[in-house]
């Protein structure tokens, strides 16, 4: 039997469960996988608590590393005992599974199961807020929403090393000291200081074109307060509560704004965009620009306290849970 940590009804950290679970045999363009370690994401709290509603009961979990034990009909280019991993593909909490093939892209030598399993929705997050959402070029100066988070370390180092200048908020000043050792140029420490007047001073009065925020329903006003003309709020999650409704006018209002809500799924759809984003981020990896940085492990059975960890905000870089 394999272990797997479910969720029979929505609630806090403490509705998730310790199960155990059968794995059935793969059947035609599937694998049988075992996890050497999981992500763990903010996406993983909004499920459980009910805001992403899921259908129940469910295993919770979006990414995580593995090795192939079992192949099923049909399913060419990999093999048993390939180190693969994935993204954006539920149910990943938990020690064995059966997975689609073609969901999965297989590991470098050059990537540790760790940094495998933590990298591939945060890094493939960054590669298509920076390459797709709003491509940025060097020389442009950006802001970047929880800058010492997972998300926002790898962001920092990529968005560095194509020449951009970049602006990172923050909780407290040992975060600021992580986000500026991970190439943050410009760090504001959002409980003592204005975000939106430092961008200013910043920018000498101009504003970004672009604000990447995670953040939500704390950090919407600001966002829109700190771009440019015509420049864009990329708002790719909701730590803090969801945008529940704004006016359309506040978009004009501030120089003919834009505003976009983009998700990780709609940008690996194909097989072919999953091995686009995949190969950017191992590139990046592995030519040193980007480096993993995972901060904190669980074990799988203890994802309560991950959970609690991770919304109490006493997490930085990555966090996986080891099977």
């Amino acid at each position: 039997m394999a272990i797997a940590i479910r969720i029979h009804e929505a609630g806090g950290p403490e509705v998730l469960r310790v199960e155990d679970v059968a794995v059935g045999s793969p059947g035609a363009g599937e694998i049988r996988i075992r996890h050497t370690a999981v992500g763990l994401n903010f996406i993983d709290t909004y499920q459980r608590s009910g805001l992403y509603p899921m259908a129940l009961p469910a295993t919770l979990g979006m990414e995580a590393a593995a090795v192939i034990e079992a192949l099923g009909d049909g399913v060419s280019g990999l093999a048993v005992g390939d180190r693969i991993a994935y993204p954006m593909t539920g149910g990943a909490y938990c020690t064995e599974r059966v997975i689609p093939a073609d969901k999965v892209v297989k590991v470098p030598d050059t990537v540790d199961d760790n940094a495998a399993a933590a990298m591939m929705l945060k890094g493939m997050t960054v590669e298509y807020l920076l390459h797709r959402t709003f491509p940025v070029e060097a020389g442009q100066t950006i802001l970047f929403h929880a800058a010492a988070g997972g998300v926002g370390l790898i962001a920092c180092q990529w968005a560095k090393a194509l020449g951009v200048t970049v602006i990172g908020t923050v909780s407290t000043d040992e975060k600021a000291a992580l986000a500026k050792a991970h190439g943050c140029d410009h760090t504001i420490v959002s409980s003592r200081e204005d975000i939106a007047e430092r961008v200013k001073e910043i920018t000498d009065g101009k504003g970004v074109p672009v604000v990447y925020d995670s953040i939500g329903a704390d950090t919407f006003e600001t966002s829109l307060a700190s771009l440019s003309t015509r420049g864009m709020m990329v708002s790719f999650g909701q730590s803090s509560g969801p945008i529940t409704s704004f006016n359309p006018a506040v978009l004009a209002a501030g120089g003919s704004l834009y505003y976009t809500r983009p998700g990780l799924a709609n940008y690996i759809a194909t097989r072919d965009e999953l091995e686009l984003s995949g190969t950017r981020l191992f590139d990046m990896v592995g030519s040193g620009k980007v480096r993993i940085e995972v901060n904190q492990t669980y074990p799988l059975v203890e994802t309560e306290q991950a959970h609690r960890d991770l919304e109490g905000r006493k997490t930085t870089g990555s966090t996986v849970l080891l099977p």
